[in-house]
């Protein structure tokens, strides 16, 4: 298939403006549309180009599409990093129009039209900004060290890890102090991520590892959830959220609401006067938006999202539109859209149908999102929905989940190994991502200096072994 033409800036300026990828010569005046960022609402955006008569340019610093709803089943042991992400290349390579660069974005420079990236610079006519968000710690970043967030692969395989170890170092300590430390685990946050997560964590220590050790039974761990407001999952309906609850405890979590976290280091986390020793700390209590919307001279909210127009588009510059978690767009009911999946995908293709709408020389169309409802799911079989009116709990929740999950996954061998996973997890209560690579352990270096009691360097006490069998 020959390269499409890459035209150099708006109206097919000269090459000076754009220096850095190694793109095919200019032809022609084609416009040039720039897609930042190829998640949910960027993949969405590129898509909905396909039939556009101009170049389509999406730039990620990644390599791969990443399905972020299944990211807690990777960090913990459920799937294979390979299982939800797909190539973006793979993805949009029947796709005529589409160039995909592998680069970082530095920043926008919205008057002269100009990406800067981490080498070089790239003009465009119209631009789709679906940069996403970043963990946000509340002004305490230093605690990022000890409570990682969830957004990456790399994020889930560090978190895969470091739970993995925290049962191999418990196998490993004579001291039940540390012990108990190690197998205390905490989830600051009480949004579908977080129950996700604290569920899926005991599941793990009550089903999948309960025979794997000889020393320590890891159904003795301890799941703590911690949420700063009056309740979980504060977007479903109070039934639902009581009904999680009750889901949570059956699996053995402690569910701690109206709880803000005033600390986290090496050895634990505080509650104000209260304090929960634990060596493993995640967090997914918020996020901040992408640094590139301060780059644009417009309004920002307090967590840094872009106020967009009713249109997605920026103020003063109709060429731009920003979508996803970076887009602060008020819903009928005065509040930002939250940033979840469906909103950055439909906010996309509706960027999308506006710049096509502009290339035709029609006015671009206001945005209205439907909303077809949330899901969470707590463990083995069990899940809260809200579909419409519809209000789900149970097995039917759980099952409605799972069926969505696979529909909306990237890819068609995607789609069947998590089925297969899924299936097999269900009959035999195993994980098969039980991995922990050296990339994401720790080196004795790396690990905290303030931990108020060093892990024992060596195994407990042994039994002696059996003597030989006869014969």
């Amino acid at each position: 298939m020959p390269v499409p033409d890459l035209p150099n800036g708006p109206g097919g300026t000269s090459p000076a403006q754009v220096s850095g990828p190694n793109l095919p010569p200019p032809a022609g005046a084609r416009p040039r549309v720039v897609v930042v960022g190829a998640g949910f609402g960027g993949l969405a955006a590129a898509r909905a180009l396909r039939s556009a008569d101009a170049q389509v340019v999406v730039v990620d610093r990644q390599n791969h599409h990443l399905f972020q709803p299944l990211l807690y089943q990777v960090a913990t042991a459920a799937l294979a990093a390979p299982d939800i992400a797909s190539p973006i290349r793979s993805i949009l390579r029947r796709q005529a129009n589409a160039v995909v660069l592998l680069a970082e974005v530095r920043s926008v420079d919205p008057h002269r039209r100009v990406l800067e990236l981490d080498e070089g610079s790239i003009a465009y006519d119209h631009l789709v900004i679906a940069a996403g968000a970043r963990h946000s710690y509340f002004g305490h970043d230093a605690w990022e060290a000890r409570a990682p967030g969830l957004k990456t692969l790399e994020d889930a395989l560090e978190i895969r890890s470091r739970v993995l170890l925290a049962f191999e170092e418990a196998e490993r300590s004579p001291h039940p102090a540390i012990r108990a430390a190690l197998l205390t685990f905490v989830v600051v946050g009480g949004g579908p991520t977080g129950v996700e997560l604290a569920g899926a964590l005991a599941e793990i220590s009550r089903y999948t590892l309960a025979r794997d050790f000889r020393f320590i039974d890891p159904a003795e761990s301890r799941v703590h959830l911690v949420e700063a407001g009056p309740r979980i999952l504060p977007s479903f309906d109070d039934d639902l959220a009581a009904r999680s609850v009750v889901y949570l405890q059956d699996l053995g979590v402690t569910v701690h609401t109206g709880t803000a976290v005033t600390g986290v280091d090496a050895g634990g986390v505080d509650l104000g006067e209260r304090r929960i020793e634990a060596r493993t700390v995640l967090w997914a209590a918020g996020v901040v938006a992408s640094p590139l919307g301060r780059g644009l001279g417009v309004p920002l909210d307090r967590a840094g999202r872009v106020i967009v127009r009713p249109d997605l588009t920026v103020p003063g510059h109709p060429e731009v539109s920003v979508v996803g978690d970076l887009a602060h767009f008020a819903g009928e009911d005065g509040r930002p859209l939250p940033g979840v999946a469906p909103v950055a995908t439909q906010q996309g293709r509706h960027a999308a149908r506006n710049v096509l709408l502009a290339l035709a020389g029609q006015p671009r169309e206001p945005f209205r999102y439907v909303d077809r409802g949330s899901m969470a799911t707590v463990g083995r079989a069990r899940a809260v929905a809200e579909i419409g009116g519809l209000r789900l709990a149970g097995y039917v929740a759980w099952l409605a989940w799972a069926l969505l999950h696979i529909a909306l996954l990237a890819g068609f061998r995607n789609r069947v190994l998590v089925m297969i996973e899924w299936i097999w997890a269900y009959v035999t209560f195993q994980r098969g991502a039980r991995l922990i690579t050296e990339a994401f352990r720790p080196s004795p270096a790396a690990l905290p200096q303030d931990s108020p009691a060093p892990l024992p360097p060596g195994p407990p006490s042994l039994p002696p072994a059996p003597p030989p069998s006869p014969g």
